[in-house]
């Protein structure tokens, strides 16, 4: 039996978008039965594969040690958004993108293609000044471009959250899947933990394997990790567990999803995945990933830290999705 309650508490994160597109959707107020809310407003639509992938996977918020000042100790940086950075498609839309430029460096003579991963850290754009925190281990960096934000703990103990503020506009490339059709790891055997060993075993290996990804995040502080959220797409608050990330090319952001695969959420000490269990939970659409292109193709938010990230990292299954669509109620 899932939680309605949970689900709309996470609704109303993003109502307010939602009805930019469906402005006659009635607000939930305190009173209201989730479960009503959800049946009297909403009709379930199951959404057919299109010809992408059909694959569920996760996604979490690491938690990584960092510091205002580069040492030898911490020395890998995170850099803001440049000056010269233009948006060429809306950052909603970038997994549409495809292999065409979502952003590019705006010049005299007219926009360019910015630098790529290697470049950038090769020191391309030391002299803009852009660093603002450094972090100890390129690879934990690495999966922090690739989770889109964080927590990092300071030298003094304190936190502070760091979210996605743009990217240089190249494609995204999985490494994951390079692995896999090099024949270096089995498409079995791949996961996050999997994928960080062999990075970490050969450091040069890994750091060529890693600029294959020629996309590049640039972050933005939000504040303190006590008084600020994580955030997905258009600054919507997630909720773990409830929070999915689509294409927004073929879903509204906002909508409620229904999922159902075989993955479980009876975490512990560790995560376990059981195949006989099914995560059936009504999520909502509420961010967005390079990598999350397709129909029936979603991103789980599970939270913060590492107990999140083991699921997150283990999450790799196939299932079916169903969208609830606003009944009676036309799209503006």
């Amino acid at each position: 039996m899932d939680d309605h309650d949970a689900a709309l508490n996470a609704f109303r994160n993003s109502i307010d978008h939602l009805r930019l597109t469906y402005p006659l959707l009635p607000v939930p107020d305190d009173s209201v039965s989730a479960r009503k809310y959800f049946e009297t407003h909403f009709v379930p639509h199951r959404v057919t594969p299109d010809g992408g992938e059909t694959l569920f996977t996760g996604y979490f918020e690491p938690v990584l040690k960092g510091s205002r000042q580069r040492s030898p100790k911490f020395d890998v940086p995170l850099l803001r958004r440049p000056d010269d950075l233009a948006t060429v498609i809306d950052d909603s839309l970038r997994a549409s993108a495809k292999n065409t430029l979502t952003h590019a460096r705006q010049t005299t003579d007219g926009l360019v293609p910015y630098a790529t991963r290697q470049e950038i850290e090769q020191g391309c754009l030391d002299s803009h000044n852009l660093e603002f925190i450094y972090l100890q281990d390129p690879v934990e960096a690495y999966f922090l471009h690739i989770q889109g934000s964080g927590l990092i703990e300071l030298d003094n103990g304190s936190r502070i959250r760091v979210s996605y503020a743009a990217k240089n506009g190249h494609p995204y490339t999985s490494i994951g899947k390079a692995l896999i059709a090099g024949g270096i790891i089995s498409s079995e055997d791949m996961s996050l933990q999997s994928l960080s060993a062999w990075l970490n075993a050969d450091h040069e290996r890994g750091k060529q394997m890693m600029w294959r990804n020629e996309s590049y995040i640039f972050f933005k502080e939000l504040g303190d990790a006590t008084s600020t959220n994580t955030t997905g797409v258009h600054s919507i608050a997630l909720t773990p567990g409830r929070s999915l990330a689509v294409d927004a090319s073929v879903h509204n952001i906002g909508l409620p999803v229904f999922l159902d695969a075989p993955i479980s959420l009876n975490i512990k000490d560790q995560p376990i995945l059981d195949p006989i269990k099914r995560f059936q939970h009504l999520m909502i659409a509420q961010d967005v990933g390079s990598a999350i292109r397709g129909a029936v193709r979603g991103d789980i938010f599970y939270g913060s830290g590492p107990i999140a990230g083991s699921q997150a990292g283990l999450t790799k299954h196939p299932g079916e999705m169903y969208v609830l669509l606003p009944c009676n109620i036309e799209a503006g």
